[in-house]
């Protein structure tokens, strides 16, 4: 029998990761998340795919796809995570609708996970969407589109690397333009990466950024801590019966902070605390998350 640390070791080591276990059981929390966000009136969120993953995976844990369902689970709370969830899916929307709206005619979601922007958005002519993640999480979310129809609203093309080593050059050969402008995002991505790592991402990213690029980041300035020690982490797994430790798949070191590392490459930097946009939405953030996410905040930087 391995602890925790271990198996986060395993896990994090391990990049051909599956929709059902390690960093792509947390996408698929996402898509519940998304699925019952979908559903609330007045929605934050609308992604009608994304209760097709959940019913499509063979999750260890139940999971909702109804706001009736994340109500009336008491080993989780749901409701307050596809608040959270719906508040950062809305803003990286609108930021990138405006990046498209601008000219922008590159969009690279690194760690795109169960993400269907390419699918749910309305796209100008010209958008180029590119999906970076493990191979059969991108895979499982293929065959889970194909099922329900679900056609891209603009060009799509998976791109299948592990973040943290060397994935640029297959963003390359998937068609990427350097030469132009692109806007990148990375949503619910850097808890699981070292500092070592965030650099490793960030400094891919400024090697392909021509001027004009845009970068949105969701970022939990807060640490990691109040994450470790929230009670509902350790304590869902074990009413539901299930051998995963959610907590052992984040970085074990501080949370650093990328404002000054694009500060001093270039980049013009903004930070919108989730709690502000989550009230800008008639939607404020819920006390009983933890800390960690309700200091979230939302990165968005210009290369000039």
């Amino acid at each position: 029998m391995t602890d925790s640390a271990d198996r986060g070791t395993a896990a994090r080591d391990e990049a051909d990761w599956d929709i059902a276990s390690g960093v792509g059981l947390t996408a698929l929390a996402a898509a519940a998340c998304r699925a019952v966000e979908t559903l609330r009136e007045p929605p934050l969120v609308r992604d009608p795919y994304a209760g097709s993953f959940v019913q499509a995976a063979r999750a260890p844990a139940p999971m909702p796809v109804t706001p009736q369902q994340a109500d009336g689970d008491q080993t989780f709370p749901w409701p307050a995570f596809a608040g959270y969830v719906g508040v950062r899916s809305r803003f990286f929307d609108q930021l990138l609708m405006t990046a498209a709206a601008d000219g922008l005619r590159q969009v690279v979601i690194l760690a795109a996970g169960l993400d269907t922007r390419a699918f749910r958005l309305d796209w100008p002519p010209g958008v180029t969407a590119y999906e970076v993640d493990a191979p059969r999480v991108l895979g499982f979310k293929d065959q889970v589109l194909a099922g329900a129809g679900a056609r891209p609203r603009c060009a799509r093309r998976a791109v299948l690397a592990d973040l943290r080593g060397r994935w640029t050059p297959a963003l390359l050969s998937a068609g990427f333009d350097p030469a132009a402008p692109v806007a990148w995002l990375a949503e619910g991505l850097l808890p699981y990466l070292s500092d070592a790592e965030k650099d490793h991402l960030l400094a891919g990213v400024q090697e392909l950024s021509a001027p004009g690029s845009r970068l949105a980041i969701e970022h939990l300035s807060g640490g990691m801590d109040s994450m470790r020690r929230y009670a509902a982490f350790t304590e869902a797994p074990r009413l539901n019966d299930v051998d995963f430790d959610v907590t052992a798949l984040w970085a074990h070191e501080e949370a650093a902070d990328p404002v000054p590392w694009l500060a001093q490459r270039g980049w013009s930097v903004d930070v919108d605390p989730i709690a502000d946009v989550a009230a800008a939405y008639g939607r404020p953030l819920p006390a009983i998350l933890p800390q960690s996410m309700l200091s979230t905040v939302m990165i968005t930087a210009r290369l000039t």
